[in-house]
Protein backbone atom coordinates (compact mmCIF):
# COMPACT_ATOMS: atom_id res chain seq x y z
CA UNK A 1 0.00 0.00 0.00
CA UNK A 2 1.52 3.39 -1.00
CA UNK A 3 2.63 5.82 1.70
CA UNK A 4 0.50 8.77 2.75
CA UNK A 5 1.86 12.26 3.44
CA UNK A 6 0.63 15.30 5.33
CA UNK A 7 0.79 18.88 4.08
CA UNK A 8 0.44 21.69 6.62
CA UNK A 9 0.07 25.35 5.59
CA UNK A 10 0.36 27.67 8.60
CA UNK A 11 -1.14 31.13 8.24
CA UNK A 12 -1.70 34.02 10.60
CA UNK A 13 -5.32 33.08 11.29
CA UNK A 14 -5.71 29.46 10.20
CA UNK A 15 -3.77 26.24 9.61
CA UNK A 16 -4.72 24.12 6.60
CA UNK A 17 -3.92 20.41 6.67
CA UNK A 18 -4.30 17.69 4.08
CA UNK A 19 -3.54 13.96 4.02
CA UNK A 20 -2.60 12.79 0.53
CA UNK A 21 -0.72 10.32 -1.61
CA UNK A 22 2.60 11.25 -3.23
CA UNK A 23 0.83 12.13 -6.49
CA UNK A 24 -1.21 14.80 -4.73
CA UNK A 25 -4.50 12.93 -4.40
CA UNK A 26 -6.09 14.27 -1.20
CA UNK A 27 -7.88 11.80 1.05
CA UNK A 28 -8.71 14.11 3.96
CA UNK A 29 -8.34 17.84 4.55
CA UNK A 30 -9.49 20.59 6.87
CA UNK A 31 -8.37 23.60 8.87
CA UNK A 32 -8.08 24.80 12.44
CA UNK A 33 -7.51 28.29 13.93
CA UNK A 34 -3.83 29.19 14.35
CA UNK A 35 -4.26 31.01 17.69
CA UNK A 36 -0.58 31.95 17.64
CA UNK A 37 -0.95 33.93 20.87
CA UNK A 38 -0.77 30.58 22.66
CA UNK A 39 2.86 30.15 21.60
CA UNK A 40 4.60 27.67 19.30
CA UNK A 41 4.36 24.59 21.53
CA UNK A 42 0.59 24.92 21.89
CA UNK A 43 0.11 25.55 18.17
CA UNK A 44 2.23 22.51 17.30
CA UNK A 45 0.27 20.41 19.82
CA UNK A 46 -3.00 21.30 18.10
CA UNK A 47 -1.53 20.66 14.64
CA UNK A 48 -0.35 17.25 15.81
CA UNK A 49 -3.78 16.46 17.25
CA UNK A 50 -5.50 17.52 14.02
CA UNK A 51 -3.12 15.49 11.85
CA UNK A 52 -3.71 12.52 14.13
CA UNK A 53 -7.47 12.89 13.71
CA UNK A 54 -7.13 12.93 9.91
CA UNK A 55 -4.91 9.85 10.09
CA UNK A 56 -7.39 8.05 12.32
CA UNK A 57 -10.16 8.68 9.76
CA UNK A 58 -8.26 6.72 7.10
CA UNK A 59 -6.72 4.25 9.54
CA UNK A 60 -3.14 4.90 8.45
CA UNK A 61 -0.21 6.89 9.81
CA UNK A 62 1.61 9.38 7.59
CA UNK A 63 5.11 8.62 6.37
CA UNK A 64 6.20 12.27 6.62
CA UNK A 65 4.91 15.81 7.12
CA UNK A 66 5.72 18.96 5.17
CA UNK A 67 4.92 22.33 6.74
CA UNK A 68 4.97 25.82 5.23
CA UNK A 69 5.41 28.70 7.69
CA UNK A 70 5.03 32.47 7.21
CA UNK A 71 8.51 33.89 7.71
CA UNK A 72 12.18 33.03 7.92
CA UNK A 73 12.74 29.28 8.30
CA UNK A 74 15.96 27.26 8.30
CA UNK A 75 14.79 24.28 6.22
CA UNK A 76 18.04 22.41 6.67
CA UNK A 77 18.01 22.45 10.49
CA UNK A 78 14.23 22.47 10.85
CA UNK A 79 14.12 25.69 12.89
CA UNK A 80 11.83 28.68 12.61
CA UNK A 81 13.97 31.83 12.84
CA UNK A 82 11.43 34.64 12.74
CA UNK A 83 7.72 34.51 11.86
CA UNK A 84 6.56 38.15 11.91
CA UNK A 85 2.86 37.39 11.40
CA UNK A 86 2.63 35.05 14.41
CA UNK A 87 2.21 36.66 17.80
CA UNK A 88 5.31 35.32 19.56
CA UNK A 89 7.41 35.36 16.34
CA UNK A 90 8.70 31.80 16.92
CA UNK A 91 12.35 32.81 17.23
CA UNK A 92 14.72 29.82 16.97
CA UNK A 93 12.06 27.19 17.59
CA UNK A 94 13.03 23.58 16.63
CA UNK A 95 9.58 23.14 15.12
CA UNK A 96 10.43 20.14 12.91
CA UNK A 97 11.84 18.15 15.82
CA UNK A 98 8.98 19.08 18.16
CA UNK A 99 6.31 18.03 15.67
CA UNK A 100 8.26 14.93 14.66
CA UNK A 101 8.29 13.71 18.25
CA UNK A 102 4.53 14.20 18.51
CA UNK A 103 3.72 12.40 15.23
CA UNK A 104 6.60 9.88 15.13
CA UNK A 105 7.59 10.65 11.54
CA UNK A 106 9.90 12.97 9.62
CA UNK A 107 8.88 16.63 9.40
CA UNK A 108 10.21 19.12 6.82
CA UNK A 109 9.86 22.90 7.08
CA UNK A 110 9.90 25.61 4.43
CA UNK A 111 8.84 29.23 4.08
CA UNK A 112 5.18 29.39 3.03
CA UNK A 113 5.74 31.24 -0.26
CA UNK A 114 8.48 28.83 -1.29
CA UNK A 115 6.16 25.99 -0.29
CA UNK A 116 3.45 27.38 -2.56
CA UNK A 117 6.02 27.71 -5.34
CA UNK A 118 6.95 24.06 -4.82
CA UNK A 119 3.28 23.11 -5.06
CA UNK A 120 2.88 24.98 -8.35
CA UNK A 121 6.05 23.35 -9.66
CA UNK A 122 5.07 19.77 -8.81
CA UNK A 123 1.28 19.83 -9.17
CA UNK A 124 0.38 23.04 -11.02
CA UNK A 125 1.41 25.11 -14.01
CA UNK A 126 5.12 24.58 -13.35
CA UNK A 127 5.03 20.91 -14.33
CA UNK A 128 5.82 21.70 -17.95
CA UNK A 129 8.51 24.40 -17.57
CA UNK A 130 12.13 24.61 -16.47
CA UNK A 131 12.18 28.23 -15.27
CA UNK A 132 9.38 29.86 -13.31
CA UNK A 133 8.75 32.88 -11.12
CA UNK A 134 5.99 32.53 -8.53
CA UNK A 135 4.59 35.60 -6.78
CA UNK A 136 2.09 35.17 -3.94
CA UNK A 137 0.15 38.39 -3.37
CA UNK A 138 -2.00 38.58 -0.28
CA UNK A 139 -1.54 40.40 3.02
CA UNK A 140 2.08 40.73 1.93
CA UNK A 141 3.98 39.56 -1.12
CA UNK A 142 6.08 36.41 -1.11
CA UNK A 143 7.57 34.41 -3.90
CA UNK A 144 9.84 31.74 -5.22
CA UNK A 145 12.12 30.95 -8.14
CA UNK A 146 12.40 27.74 -10.13
CA UNK A 147 15.58 27.49 -12.20
CA UNK A 148 16.45 24.48 -14.36
CA UNK A 149 13.45 22.64 -12.94
CA UNK A 150 14.52 23.11 -9.32
CA UNK A 151 13.20 25.35 -6.58
CA UNK A 152 15.96 27.77 -5.66
CA UNK A 153 16.29 28.10 -1.88
CA UNK A 154 19.72 29.51 -1.18
CA UNK A 155 21.71 28.73 1.98
CA UNK A 156 18.98 30.02 4.33
CA UNK A 157 15.92 29.00 2.34
CA UNK A 158 15.26 32.70 1.75
CA UNK A 159 15.85 33.01 -2.00
CA UNK A 160 12.81 34.38 -3.78
CA UNK A 161 11.69 37.11 -1.38
CA UNK A 162 10.26 38.97 -4.36
CA UNK A 163 8.02 41.22 -2.28
CA UNK A 164 11.05 42.93 -0.79
CA UNK A 165 12.49 44.28 -4.00
CA UNK A 166 12.97 48.03 -3.63
CA UNK A 167 10.59 49.61 -6.14
CA UNK A 168 10.49 53.16 -4.76
CA UNK A 169 13.39 54.06 -2.41
CA UNK A 170 11.38 57.01 -1.09
CA UNK A 171 8.24 54.91 -0.66
CA UNK A 172 6.38 53.71 2.45
CA UNK A 173 8.17 52.04 5.34
CA UNK A 174 7.97 48.25 5.10
CA UNK A 175 7.75 45.84 8.00
CA UNK A 176 11.20 44.60 7.03
CA UNK A 177 12.66 48.05 7.79
CA UNK A 178 13.24 49.06 4.17
CA UNK A 179 11.37 51.78 2.29
CA UNK A 180 9.35 51.24 -0.87
CA UNK A 181 9.34 47.46 -1.06
CA UNK A 182 6.95 46.00 -3.63
CA UNK A 183 4.91 44.66 -0.73
CA UNK A 184 4.15 48.18 0.53
CA UNK A 185 2.89 49.27 -2.89
CA UNK A 186 1.00 46.34 -4.42
CA UNK A 187 0.02 43.81 -1.74
CA UNK A 188 -3.60 43.07 -0.99
CA UNK A 189 -3.20 45.20 2.14
CA UNK A 190 -1.90 48.18 0.16
CA UNK A 191 -4.59 47.86 -2.49
CA UNK A 192 -7.42 47.56 0.04
CA UNK A 193 -6.05 50.61 1.89
CA UNK A 194 -6.27 52.62 -1.33
CA UNK A 195 -9.83 51.39 -1.81
CA UNK A 196 -10.72 52.61 1.68
CA UNK A 197 -9.17 56.01 0.96
CA UNK A 198 -11.10 56.38 -2.29
CA UNK A 199 -14.32 55.46 -0.52
CA UNK A 200 -13.78 57.87 2.38
CA UNK A 201 -13.11 60.83 0.07
CA UNK A 202 -16.23 60.09 -1.95
CA UNK A 203 -14.56 58.77 -5.11
CA UNK A 204 -15.90 55.21 -4.95
CA UNK A 205 -19.70 55.30 -4.49
CA UNK A 206 -20.23 51.75 -5.75
CA UNK A 207 -17.64 50.46 -3.30
CA UNK A 208 -19.34 52.46 -0.54
CA UNK A 209 -22.67 50.81 -1.34
CA UNK A 210 -21.10 47.34 -1.59
CA UNK A 211 -19.72 47.53 1.96
CA UNK A 212 -22.47 49.71 3.50
CA UNK A 213 -19.90 52.41 4.08
CA UNK A 214 -17.88 50.22 6.47
CA UNK A 215 -14.12 50.56 5.76
CA UNK A 216 -13.49 47.31 7.63
CA UNK A 217 -15.41 45.39 4.95
CA UNK A 218 -13.35 46.63 2.00
CA UNK A 219 -11.47 43.79 0.33
CA UNK A 220 -9.61 43.39 -2.95
CA UNK A 221 -12.31 40.97 -4.10
CA UNK A 222 -15.06 43.55 -3.60
CA UNK A 223 -12.92 46.20 -5.30
CA UNK A 224 -12.71 43.91 -8.31
CA UNK A 225 -16.49 43.51 -8.32
CA UNK A 226 -17.14 47.27 -8.47
CA UNK A 227 -14.22 48.26 -10.73
CA UNK A 228 -16.52 48.61 -13.76
CA UNK A 229 -18.63 51.12 -11.83
CA UNK A 230 -15.93 53.05 -9.94
CA UNK A 231 -13.25 54.18 -12.37
CA UNK A 232 -10.89 55.32 -9.56
CA UNK A 233 -11.06 51.77 -8.12
CA UNK A 234 -10.15 50.35 -11.53
CA UNK A 235 -7.26 52.80 -11.73
CA UNK A 236 -6.07 51.72 -8.27
CA UNK A 237 -5.98 48.10 -9.43
CA UNK A 238 -4.15 49.11 -12.61
CA UNK A 239 -1.68 51.14 -10.53
CA UNK A 240 -0.96 48.13 -8.32
CA UNK A 241 -0.40 46.15 -11.50
CA UNK A 242 2.06 48.84 -12.62
CA UNK A 243 4.20 48.21 -9.53
CA UNK A 244 3.86 44.45 -9.90
CA UNK A 245 4.96 44.76 -13.52
CA UNK A 246 8.15 46.50 -12.39
CA UNK A 247 8.87 43.66 -9.97
CA UNK A 248 8.13 40.99 -12.55
CA UNK A 249 10.19 42.82 -15.18
CA UNK A 250 13.15 42.74 -12.79
CA UNK A 251 12.77 38.98 -12.56
CA UNK A 252 12.33 38.63 -16.32
CA UNK A 253 15.62 40.37 -17.10
CA UNK A 254 17.36 38.46 -14.30
CA UNK A 255 16.30 34.88 -15.11
CA UNK A 256 14.15 35.10 -18.30
CA UNK A 257 11.51 32.65 -17.04
CA UNK A 258 9.20 30.67 -19.28
CA UNK A 259 6.36 31.26 -16.84
CA UNK A 260 5.33 33.83 -14.23
CA UNK A 261 2.60 32.64 -11.88
CA UNK A 262 0.58 35.07 -9.76
CA UNK A 263 -0.93 33.45 -6.68
CA UNK A 264 -2.52 34.59 -3.45
CA UNK A 265 -5.85 36.34 -2.96
CA UNK A 266 -5.06 39.26 -5.28
CA UNK A 267 -4.71 36.78 -8.16
CA UNK A 268 -8.51 36.42 -8.04
CA UNK A 269 -8.69 39.77 -9.86
CA UNK A 270 -7.69 37.78 -12.95
CA UNK A 271 -7.41 39.65 -16.22
CA UNK A 272 -8.37 42.92 -14.56
CA UNK A 273 -4.90 42.80 -13.02
CA UNK A 274 -2.97 40.65 -15.50
CA UNK A 275 -3.85 42.41 -18.75
CA UNK A 276 -2.26 45.78 -17.87
CA UNK A 277 0.64 43.93 -16.22
CA UNK A 278 1.42 42.06 -19.43
CA UNK A 279 1.30 45.27 -21.46
CA UNK A 280 3.60 47.09 -19.05
CA UNK A 281 6.10 44.20 -18.91
CA UNK A 282 6.19 44.09 -22.71
CA UNK A 283 6.88 47.84 -22.83
CA UNK A 284 9.67 47.58 -20.24
CA UNK A 285 11.43 44.45 -21.46
CA UNK A 286 10.34 43.93 -25.05
CA UNK A 287 13.19 45.95 -26.55
CA UNK A 288 15.76 43.76 -24.81
CA UNK A 289 14.35 40.45 -25.96
CA UNK A 290 10.95 39.05 -27.04
CA UNK A 291 8.57 38.45 -24.14
CA UNK A 292 5.66 36.91 -26.04
CA UNK A 293 6.94 33.47 -25.06
CA UNK A 294 6.77 34.32 -21.34
CA UNK A 295 3.40 33.24 -19.99
CA UNK A 296 1.95 35.30 -17.14
CA UNK A 297 -0.89 33.40 -15.50
CA UNK A 298 -2.74 32.96 -12.23
CA UNK A 299 -2.01 29.92 -10.07
CA UNK A 300 -3.59 26.66 -11.18
CA UNK A 301 -3.79 25.53 -7.54
CA UNK A 302 -5.25 28.76 -6.14
CA UNK A 303 -5.66 28.75 -2.38
CA UNK A 304 -4.40 25.16 -2.20
CA UNK A 305 -0.92 25.97 -3.52
CA UNK A 306 0.54 26.10 -0.01
CA UNK A 307 -0.86 22.82 1.27
CA UNK A 308 -0.08 21.06 -2.03
CA UNK A 309 3.49 22.33 -1.81
CA UNK A 310 3.67 20.98 1.73
CA UNK A 311 2.55 17.59 0.42
CA UNK A 312 5.31 17.76 -2.19
CA UNK A 313 7.76 18.69 0.59
CA UNK A 314 6.65 15.72 2.70
CA UNK A 315 6.78 13.20 -0.15
CA UNK A 316 9.92 14.44 -1.90
CA UNK A 317 11.89 16.16 0.86
CA UNK A 318 13.71 19.45 0.47
CA UNK A 319 14.52 20.49 -3.10
CA UNK A 320 18.21 19.94 -3.89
Amino acid sequence: MPDLFVGVDVGGTSVKCALASADGHILREGSIPTESHEGPEAVLDRIAAFVQSLSDEVGRKPAAVGMGLPGLVDPHLGYTRYLPNLTTHWRDVPAADLLSKKLHCDVHLLNDARTATYGELIFGRGKSVNTMVFMAIGTGIGGGLVIDGKLRLGPLGAAGELGHQTIDPTGPLCGCGNHGCLETLASGTALAAEGIRLMLVGMAPALHDAVDGDPGKVTVEIMGQVADQDEPVRQAITHAGFYLAIGVSNMVVAVHPELVVIGGGVANLGELLLRPMREDIRARVGRLFPVDGIAIETSQLGSKAGVMGAIALASRGLPT
